[in-house]
């Protein structure tokens, strides 16, 4: 046997190495792998990119830095201007067919509907693809916890698209915090402007004809069969129960993501909900989630508290008249027993308020490492270094937070506290709330 090429090492061999170095923290110079047929980490990956209109045209801008080497989408309007940007990318409408006959790809972005979020990754990570996912990590908490297993078990490198984590804000809001800035946190309050969709309503009667651009079947993916219609897509598929989780599951990702990291929480003790009118189809169009959480980490116990549909908590008596809470898009009030710290939608802008503590604070050294970006986050992973901030073992519990107040949601009308045993995964006092925390999936749709 030739020995030159039996020390070839392939290109997609290479990646699965990088990825498994990045997974233990170490990163192996370019001189100590050496030889003259080596691949390096600074070749270009080839990334096929699942939903590639709306959002979905910015996250494959966003990884453009390698080589979008196939796109996907079911229809091709919402998919032309993506198209028309890279050109030489394969071309497909299912995703289960590209994944099949794309031996080269190695690794995937996932921009689709909610429900459509699990079984895209899980076809990705079977196959050994790295995968990034958007916010929310996927439609059900059964989902979330089978994509953590999955990333673990095949040593894959993940990332989550809630773009805030990777923020400057962010890790100020832990540093000050741990820091001691508020003193002990034991009260959070967590609000959004949204829905900015039609939630509160029932499925439509009327059967309008697809558009020939459009594959609907596809686009249901696992969900029921339903007749296609407008109120669904694009993009008010949010409000659907279906197809979406709401205002809370859209922008959770994003605000509940702060005081989560920084508060170091993991599964909270209860949960219930208030809100306007909910019925089979959509969710509410204004509402209100509480947690619990136990002490953890020499962290007393914390309550957080979600409000959207234009609801807010009360205004703090510390913060100055006319000063706005937050930003449009909403803000998280966090309350210590040394004083109260204020952050805009993302993370950004964190503050103590009133503006005066803020001024007399001396602000700690920066100990947590920067981030170059949410995607480029997980690209310098999948190349071998530092590990992803969002992976799927924190983005699968942030989202299950999150589905968990969805539950609540739908379970509100059993005036029941939910108790929930996160070790077990499943309610304690309420069986009814537990059937909500799986689907089942359209004939030929698995995970």
């Amino acid at each position: 046997m030739n020995k030159k090429k039996e020390d070839k090492i392939t290109r997609r061999e290479f990646m699965g190495k990088a990825a498994a170095t990045a997974a233990a923290f170490t990163i192996v110079p370019r001189y100590v792998l050496g030889g003259t047929e080596y691949t390096a980490p600074s070749d270009k990956l080839n990334i096929a990119c699942v939903g590639i209109g709306g959002k979905g045209h910015s996250d494959v801008h966003g990884v453009s830095s390698e080589n979008i080497y196939a796109l996907c989408d079911v229809d091709d309007v919402k998919a032309a201007e993506t198209y028309r940007d890279f050109p030489k990318a394969k071309r497909y409408t299912d995703f289960r067919k590209m994944l099949e006959k794309e031996k080269e790809i190695d690794a995937v972005t996932v921009t689709t509907p909610d429900h459509n979020h699990a079984v895209v990754a899980i076809a990705a990570m079977d196959l050994g693809k790295h995968v990034y996912v958007q916010k929310p990590l996927t439609h059900t908490v059964e989902e979330a916890r089978k994509l953590a297993e999955k990333a673990k078990e095949n040593n894959l490198v993940t990332q989550m698209g809630n773009q805030g984590h990777a923020g400057e804000g962010g890790r100020l809001i832990n540093e000050w915090i741990w820091d001691g800035a508020i003193g002990d946190v034991y009260e959070v309050h967590v609000w959004t402007n949204r829905p900015i969709w039609p939630q509160g309503i029932g499925r439509p009667e009327t059967i309008p004809s697809v558009p020939s651009s459009l594959d609907w079947n596809q686009w249901l993916g696992p969900a029921k069969w339903r007749p296609y219609h407008p109120a669904y897509a694009p993009f008010v598929w949010r409000g659907w129960l279906d197809f979406g989780t709401g205002a809370l599951g859209d922008m959770g990702a994003h605000l509940i993501d702060h005081p989560y990291w920084a508060l170091k929480m993991e599964y909270p003790d209860t949960v219930q909900a208030s809100s306007s009118p909910i019925n089979d189809e959509t969710y509410p169009n204004a509402s209100i989630v509480t947690y619990e959480f136990p002490a953890r980490d020499k962290m007393p116990p914390v309550k957080m508290i979600w409000y959207d549909g234009g609801l807010t908590p009360p205004r703090p008596k510390e913060l100055e008249p006319g000063r706005k809470m937050g930003d449009g898009g909403g803000g998280v009030l966090f309350v210590g027993t040394k004083g109260k710290m204020m952050c805009s939608t993302y993370g950004n802008n964190p503050r103590i308020i009133p503006e005066t503590k803020m001024k007399e604070y001396k602000r700690p050294p920066k100990s947590i490492p920067r981030s170059s970006g949410i995607r480029e986050e997980w690209i310098e992973a999948i190349k071998g270094g530092p590990a992803t901030t969002s992976n799927f073992e924190y983005a699968s519990k942030l989202t299950e937070t999150m589905l968990l107040g969805c539950i609540a949601l739908r379970v509100a009308d059993k005036r029941t506290i939910l108790e929930w045993d996160g070790k077990k995964g499943q309610f304690t006092n309420l069986d009814e709330a537990n059937a909500f925390l799986h689907k089942e999936y359209r004939d030929g749709w698995t995970l």
